[in-house]
């Protein structure tokens, strides 16, 4: 599966999530199935959205579905078209952007008419790709799907990709993690990104989740919608929680998989995420009798590789799992970290990988990072990425905050390796490249509200440790909070009883039926032989 990340999704690089394509022309291209009047122009519906200090109308205009790489079966009945809204809401008579959008119709003869609206991970995850899972996981059986591409995404006009920043990650599999070397190569491409967007009259300081939300507040109007629910995933939980603070109308419920809130975001947040996730894998190992016998030593073999590798990095050959030549990949204490936080190593093998690597037997580790190597060149918008970053998760924040985080984490582990937040590396020099405004002041803040509220969770996430939602939970009080045994990153399409939580919450969302999440346990650990 697919995994879109809290941030980043490419596992060896220790960065990078996977996303000026215009929308190619399929089979579906039919009018929404929610719309307003329609406008001399064949447009439909508009909508007024109050941005800052000024009004501003968007517009739906139906059309045809992304020509995405691979077939996605649900865009052949679906409908189509783009969203047209400002680029930056607080300039009036600046340009305007195109977002891709696609309703697909429920399965149910007799569906809800409360359709369910997506916000996807990344920030910068391609969301058209994430359709099969939805769907697999039944989020169209009852109610419309609505899926609509954050800004900057692939099919989006302008799209945001930086080839060169996909490039880089693709080629630092075989560079140490932190060294200058490997950093100077991450700015250039950076600074390569900003330059080819900013001069193609792209304004990067309007890819914030204040416009993300706006754009799916205008979404609903547009199409007519008079209530819907919401489910995102990872960043996408993060955008539903600013969604539901500045546009609470029309929202029915909201549904927040592997939550990373608003309030909270930073690059201490992901240092104490991971140590909650790595506790829960140990713990779990330690719960299992024939885990427990056989890796009795896990967190103390761990940490010793993880000091051992960062002082004499270790340089290999392997082979990508997704195929190809073998490619010289390099392990050191910091590609260990990414890549268990990046879940490139299945949880069930994670011990013996780790065993493993203590006998001098570093393959499953080296094939984990030999994937970063294989990049979907183009499909991540990290110019989105960046722009969210560098204005909302990064400021107020210095890297001394970071160190002292990676210190209350893992205090055995190198100054070198706790200095950089997992999956995040470099990004406050990053950022000063980007150069975009602080927007931490209006974006970390607490949702509360009555607008019931459904928390999933797996206690395996390494990226958006389970215990953030609780926190937030209680600034909810009609929330409810669901943690699933065994699952790291994005659980529903991961978990069939998720799957159950999540219909039974859109059914009825102040009593939605938890009950089969008693009786869940993590899949049994490969045990080698000794």
């Amino acid at each position: 599966m697919a995994e879109h990340s809290f941030r980043f999704g490419a596992p060896a690089a220790g960065a990078a999530l996977a996303l000026l394509a215009a929308l190619g022309p399929t089979p579906a291209g039919a009018a929404p199935a929610h719309t307003g009047a329609t406008g001399a122009s064949g447009a439909t519906g508009t909508a007024g959205t109050t941005g800052p200090g000024t009004a501003t109308a968007s517009r739906f205009v139906p059309g045809p579905c992304p020509r995405t790489p691979e077939p996605v079966e649900a865009l052949a009945s679906a409908r189509c078209g783009v969203l047209e809204v400002p680029e930056n809401r607080a300039r009036p008579g600046g340009r305007t952007i195109r977002l891709a959008a696609a309703v697909i119709p429920a399965t149910s003869a007799k569906p809800a008419q409360d359709p369910v609206v997506f916000m996807s991970g990344g920030p910068g995850g391609e969301t058209f790709d994430d359709i099969p899972f939805l769907v697999s996981s039944g989020l169209n059986r009852d109610r419309e799907l609505i899926v609509m591409a954050q800004r900057g995404n692939l099919y989006d006009q302008p799209n945001l990709a930086c080839p060169e920043l996909d490039r880089f990650y693709a080629r630092s599999v075989g560079l140490p993690s932190y060294a200058p070397q490997t950093e100077g190569l991450a700015l250039d491409a950076v600074k390569q990104c900003r330059d080819r967007l900013t001069a193609d009259g792209t304004d990067l300081s309007a890819y914030n989740s204040t416009e993300n939300a706006a754009d799916f507040a205008d979404l609903r109007t547009a199409l007519g919608i008079k209530q819907w629910n919401v489910y995102g995933h990872s960043y996408g939980s993060n955008l539903a929680l600013t969604y539901l603070r500045l546009h609470p109308r029309g929202i029915r419920a909201v549904a927040l998989d592997s939550a990373a809130p608003a309030q909270s975001v930073s690059l201490p947040f992901a240092w104490e995420s991971a140590r909650e996730g790595l506790d829960n894998l140990y713990k779990a190992c330690a719960a299992e009798p024939p885990c427990k016998n056989r890796y009795p030593d896990l967190e103390r073999t761990l940490n010793e590789q993880v000091r051992k590798l960062e002082a004499r990095p270790l340089t290999l050959n392997a082979r990508p799992p997704q195929g190809g030549d073998p490619v010289e990949v390099v392990l050191d204490g910091g590609a260990l970290l990414n890549v268990l936080v990046a879940k490139a190593i299945p949880f069930a093998e994670v011990p013996a990988a780790i065993d493993e690597l203590g006998r001098g037997r570093p393959e499953r580790f080296a094939r984990a990072r030999a994937a970063g190597s294989v990049q979907a060149v183009g499909q991540t918008a990290h110019g989105l990425t960046q722009s969210v970053v560098c204005s909302e998760w990064v400021p107020d924040h210095s890297p001394s905050d970071v160190l002292e985080a990676g210190r209350e984490a893992f205090p055995e582990w190198p100054e070198s390796v706790q200095a950089q937040a997992p999956q995040l590396a470099f990004q406050d020099r990053m950022c000063r490249i980007w150069n975009v405004p602080d927007r931490t002041a209006v974006q970390r803040v607490a949702t509360t509200g009555p607008v019931p509220t459904l928390f999933v969770n797996g206690t395996f996430d390494m990226k958006t440790g389970a215990g953030w939602a609780r926190k937030t939970a209680r600034a909810l009080p009609r929330s409810t909070t669901v943690e699933v045994p065994g699952i790291g990153h994005w659980v529903v399409p991961q978990s069939p009883c998720a799957q159950k939580v999540l219909a039974s919450f859109l059914a009825r969302p102040t009593a939605p039926d938890t009950g089969c999440v008693a009786g869940l346990g993590w899949e049994p650990f490969t045990i080698t032989p000794k």
